[in-house]
């Protein structure tokens, strides 16, 4: 454990620390000609775009990736994934993107956005689902769905769009790895993953 974080990562010389495990061996890694789009076909929602995901293979973990969609909705990733859940900080978009993988909907909002409206989009995860629930800086509007190869950008948390857009792409089967886990894995926001990296480099030099 470092700095009391519950977190295990495997970096180049193997190194292991904490409780979760970051592993090598998930299936369906490397590049392909196409990811396809989570949900198939033309989008009947409302303002959902639809993206083609070329590449989803996996990248060191601590490597930054530069997604072509913000936030990201799919494309290469740490070799685990965030466990679904909902989270108070910023969680790793590499992480995150390996959940999406799986057929995780990855819900961001503003942080702005009030007690009232945070809740509904909390009551959004339930034990099980494959929902992320995150605050995220910067995004395009005050709440964006995003799943693999499909985004949907919202003014209002209680829009009905939102409910739909979950029923037609969580846990769709037209992901790299459908029925994949969900859970098992990382649950540490952005901040502790980034900290226990830059822990575990300084523990390396020295």
């Amino acid at each position: 454990m470092v700095g009391g974080i519950a977190l295990a990562l495997v970096l180049a010389g193997g190194a292991v620390f904490g409780g979760v495990w970051l592993y090598n061996g998930a299936v369906g890694s490397g590049s392909a000609s196409g990811g396809g789009v989570a949900g198939g076909g033309e989008p009947g929602i409302d303002g959902v775009e639809t993206f083609e995901i070329l590449d989803y293979s996996h990248v060191d973990i601590g490597e930054k990736v530069d997604y072509d969609q913000f936030p990201p909705a799919g494309g290469q990733h740490y070799p685990t994934w965030q466990n679904c859940g909902v989270y108070a900080a910023p969680v790793m978009p590499e992480l995150a993107v390996h959940s999406q993988e799986h057929g995780a909907v990855w819900i961001t909002y503003d942080p702005d956005l009030s007690v009232t409206d945070v809740q509904t989009l909390t009551d959004l995860h339930t034990p099980g689902s494959y929902v992320i629930v995150s605050p995220m800086e910067g995004l395009p509007s005050a709440v964006v769905a995003s799943g693999w190869g499909v985004q949907l950008q919202l003014d209002e948390a209680d829009d009905p769009r939102l409910g739909e857009f979950l029923r037609e792409y969580e846990q769709s089967p037209n992901v790299p790895e459908p029925g994949a886990a969900c859970s098992g894995a990382v649950d540490q926001t952005q901040e502790e993953v980034e900290a226990a990296l830059s822990d575990e480099t300084d523990a390396r030099r020295n």
